[in-house]
């Protein structure tokens, strides 16, 4: 009998986004570091592989101002993680840095600082854009074509991971005899159409060789990227069904790609509402979504897809009669919408008129993530039924409230992944590698070049 399939959890810190429930009481501040340290220390009292943090480089703006409707603002990535190396011991600690708006060598130096200062937990979410809007804030504003977003982000990672190979294994010596202090270390000699560096690197080669390099992108050219240099795969698909199709692409990609399919981990996001019975939790998660989703969200979000001002409009009412405008662009700062929004309005009109939904129900229907709702038992036994059917490696938990949103759930379902052993009881490792059952970029089985591309 073949040994059950481990479930990996992270903790993903809310905010940012329509998830948090601001307006809750309960609710702390986005900025404390008192905040970020409770989550930490939760997601590492319920034995998590690791804390994960995204980022916004600007924040959006909605007909021509800021939108003010999620939480917005947050203290530097790297500022906060390296605060949190001091307060947790094993927790992995993840942070998402641009790679179109920032150099190689920097981020190299700098997660391979966090590396040394956590003793091997850092990981490096690997995101990419082409946004003008976004690009105002940098010198580089808008100069990138959408298509090209992924190839600087290879050459990023290809630099990045030059620099941390420029010292090898035993370079750091420190000999008074001998008068040596570091030897067998190289320069990178790096020469492309994005970067021309010389280095070497400033710091030895850290405890996990390289930072885990996490991914978010479900475009071919995302996927693809993904399968070539991810170690783990932060994914949005919702369904069973859906995820095992989702993992089974990602992993006869990467063994194109030369690797092995197993050395990828895949990771979607999911929010959690629980309650002592089904029905309970249910209420509580529809309590919750019209929380997230107020009359002016809801609003919002139309206007966002329709391309037009919607003052006035009613959001308990049905959805605008008016087709979308796509000739306009209402916001900023946001991913485009995927697909032909005049199709979307109509598949919408028709859900809404199948359902007897208002404008509002229908955005709280159609804008939700992946949700386990119900008693702890169901959750931990949906959780351990995805992981089981490889339709994930496990989850990325998104709780809706600052700080306090993991408690219950490391509390209530955390024992429960145990009993069926499904999940870890200890750390046995002290690196974020080890945790996630990755093997280290230096060993023999795998080799030191970026896996190769596929045409």
């Amino acid at each position: 009998m073949s040994a059950k399939r481990q479930v990996h959890l992270g903790a993903h810190f809310p905010g940012v986004n329509q998830t948090t429930v601001w307006r809750d009481p309960r609710a702390g501040s986005q900025t404390d570091f008192t905040s970020f340290e409770h989550l930490a220390r939760t997601a590492e009292r319920g034995l998590m592989d690791f804390f994960f943090l995204a980022e916004g480089l600007r924040l959006r703006e909605q007909g021509g101002t800021i939108y003010d409707l999620d939480v917005v603002g947050r203290p530097d990535t790297l500022t906060v993680l390296n605060s949190l190396a001091a307060v947790t011991t094993h927790l992995g600690l993840a942070g998402t840095i641009n790679a179109t708006f920032n150099e190689a060598a920097e981020v190299a130096r700098q997660f391979a600082s966090l590396d040394h200062l956590s003793g091997g937990r850092a990981a490096w979410n690997v995101v990419t854009s082409s946004d003008a809007f976004t690009g105002e804030n940098f010198r580089r504003g808008g100069y990138l074509a959408h298509a090209d977003r992924y190839v600087r982000a290879r050459e990023v990672i290809d630099v990045a991971r030059a620099f941390w190979d420029s010292w090898g294994p035993g370079a750091l010596v420190a000999d008074p005899e001998l008068g040596v202090f570091a030897r067998d270390v190289h320069d990178v000699g790096h020469h492309g159409p994005q970067f021309d560096v010389r280095g070497p690197g400033l710091l030895p080669r850290s405890p996990q060789g390289h930072p885990v390099l996490f991914q978010a992108g479900d475009s071919d050219d995302g996927r693809e990227f993904g399968a070539a240099y991810a170690d783990a795969v932060f994914t949005m698909h919702g369904t069973l069904e859906a995820g095992r199709r989702f993992t089974a692409d990602l992993r006869a990609r990467a063994v194109r790609n030369g690797r092995s399919g197993e050395d990828l981990r895949i990771l979607p996001g999911a929010s959690f509402v629980l309650g002592d019975t089904e029905a309970e939790a249910r209420e509580n998660a529809r309590t919750i979504r019209f929380q997230q989703v107020g009359p002016q969200q809801a609003v919002a979000f139309l206007e966002q897809v329709w391309g037009r001002d919607l003052t006035g409009f009613d959001p308990e009412g049905p959805l605008p009669v008016q087709d979308p405008d796509l000739t306009a662009t209402i916001a900023q700062g946001r991913t485009r919408f995927p697909r032909d929004r005049v199709e979307v309005a109509r598949e919408w009109r028709e859900l809404a008129a199948a359902n007897g939904w208002s404008a509002r129900e229908l955005v709280v229907e159609v804008s939700g993530r992946q949700q386990f709702v119900g008693t702890p038992e169901q959750v931990a036994a949906e959780i351990d039924e995805y992981v089981q059917a490889d339709a994930c490696d496990g989850f990325i938990l998104v709780p809706h409230l600052t700080p306090t949103g993991l408690d219950e759930f490391v509390d209530r379902v955390v024992p429960l992944l145990q009993e069926r052993g499904a999940y870890r009881t200890e750390y046995t490792g002290t690196t974020l590698r080890e945790h996630l059952g990755l093997t280290h970029p230096h060993d023999a089985s795998r080799a030191l070049d970026p896996a190769p591309r596929t045409a």
